[in-house]
């Protein structure tokens, strides 16, 4: 029997990797996203292309139907979409801080619920959260982001144990950094944001930093197989930490206390 894999944010990075990965192994993969025409390519080669906006229940909701009336199973869930609002929670506007959360957490929470039953009826499935090494420590100017990536990073805890009686699987895959748009639309947002007020130094030491590393950052083929490989192994692992300086950042922070991980962190950003 094929699988049936589905992807949110598949229109670019790690979403996409990941499906031409999981294409090539023999699953039935639907790539969902809001940029349908991002995905054209994915659709050629035989997959699925579903319209997905996590801001809207209705939309949600369509594209969780539209699967399951063409497959009638989800076997595979990937909540990868995602994006990084940085800036000082000075100056993110309240109404961003909520899209952020919308995004990052209640649009995946919701298109989850509405894959649980097929997969509680299945007696099996595996649900798999694109997390990030920001669910573990913290930078400067991403405090909206980072109170994202640590809920999910309880929430899949709880799911785990809920869901474990029925045969699903819960996945946390934590990615440090890698080369994708994300990183670009993350410092654009945060220089209009907090680059001409009281924080526009520390702006600028977060930019220079981030800048001057981008040729460090993993390649995204290194998270499409390593989200693959969560989607695939008979047992997997509950997380899976992968990319450019994550497991020694992880690390430290699990090691040293909070000043020291702060006088460390801010050593970077001058």
């Amino acid at each position: 029997m094929t699988k049936v894999v589905l992807i949110t944010g598949a229109s670019s990075g790690m979403g996409k990797s990941t499906a031409n990965i999981l294409h090539a192994q023999g699953y039935k993969v639907y790539g969902a996203a809001r940029r349908t025409e991002r995905m054209q390519d994915l659709a050629e080669k035989g997959m699925g292309v579903v319209s997905l906006d996590l801001t809207n229940d209705e939309s949600i909701q369509a594209a969780v139907n539209e699967v399951l009336e063409k497959e009638g199973r989800i076997d595979v869930l990937i909540n990868n979409a995602g994006y990084g609002s940085y800036g000082s929670v000075e100056e993110v506007p309240i109404e961003e801080a909520k899209r952020q959360f919308e995004v990052n957490i209640f649009g995946l929470a919701r298109i989850t619920q509405l894959v649980i039953p097929t997969m509680r009826a299945q007696k099996s499935g595996r649900i798999i959260n694109i997390s990030s090494m920001g669910g573990k420590i913290y930078t400067p100017m991403g405090a909206w982001y980072h109170a994202t990536k640590f809920a999910l990073e309880g929430w899949s805890d709880c799911l785990r144990l809920e869901l474990k009686q029925f045969g699903i699987d819960v996945v946390v895959v934590e990615p440090g950094g890698i080369k994708t748009e994300w990183g670009n639309i993350a410092m654009e947002n945060l220089q209009k944001v907090s680059g001409n007020g009281p924080y526009a130094s520390m702006v600028n030491q977060v930019v220079n930093a981030l800048g001057e590393g981008g040729d460090k950052l993993s390649p995204v083929d290194l998270l499409g197989k390593e989200i693959a490989k969560a989607a695939s192994e008979n047992k997997p692992k509950t997380r899976y930490l992968k990319g450019y300086m994550a497991k020694p950042l992880v690390t430290l922070r699990r090691w040293v206390s909070d000043r020291t991980f702060d006088k460390l962190l801010m050593s970077q950003f001058k």
